[in-house]
């Protein structure tokens, strides 16, 4: 059974929307390494449909020698977790309505485990029907004030434990958080 692991680019004040404050920030050798290894475990991708429509025109163009990570987005088979996108249009991509048995069955007859990145709505959906097993968060140290949370005023209290941590030249925190179910 494969593990469902998200890694989000976050604010200090937990902003995860369109992350274009990343800018001021040099995407470093060793984070790409810890991207690398979250990605190298991850045999299949889950993408909400906003995020899907952003990935796809910024990736499907890509090859390695452009970005390491092109042959896992582009090659890796992929699922859009949508009621609306009827045809993906990306490569090696299938469509499917969000329903937490089908998540659930894909993750037991996965081998190795499901990577999303970005894709709030479904995150925060994945975390709330306990399906998500892993949060990676690129902590930026800056605050945006206003945005889309990955932990809305009114999502239900979760715990977390701890499952590694590192700290980037350039001030973000790597944390990794490994979630338990039912446990508040």
């Amino acid at each position: 059974m494969g593990a469902l692991h998200a890694h989000e680019f976050i604010t200090f004040d937990g902003v995860i929307d369109d992350p274009a404050w990343t800018t001021g920030h040099e995407f470093l050798p060793a984070m790409q390494a810890a991207l690398d290894a979250l990605t190298d475990r991850c045999t299949a991708i889950m993408f909400g449909r906003r995020t899907y429509e952003m990935f796809e025109p910024a990736w499907s163009g890509r090859a390695a020698t452009d970005d390491p990570l092109a042959p896992f987005f582009n090659d890796t088979p992929k699922y859009v977790v949508s009621s609306t996108l009827t045809e993906p249009t990306w490569r090696n991509s299938t469509v499917l309505p969000y329903d937490s048995d089908k998540i659930r069955r894909l993750k037991e007859e996965t081998r190795g485990d499901l990577f999303t990145s970005a894709s709030g709505t479904l995150v925060r959906t994945l975390i709330a029907d306990g399906l998500l097993d892993d949060l990676h968060l690129f902590v930026y140290p800056l605050t945006v004030g206003a945005g889309s949370r990955l932990f809305p005023e009114t999502a239900s209290p979760q715990s977390m434990e701890l499952a590694g941590s590192t700290t980037f030249e350039n001030g973000v925190l790597y944390l990794h958080y490994r979630l338990t179910p039912g446990v508040a």
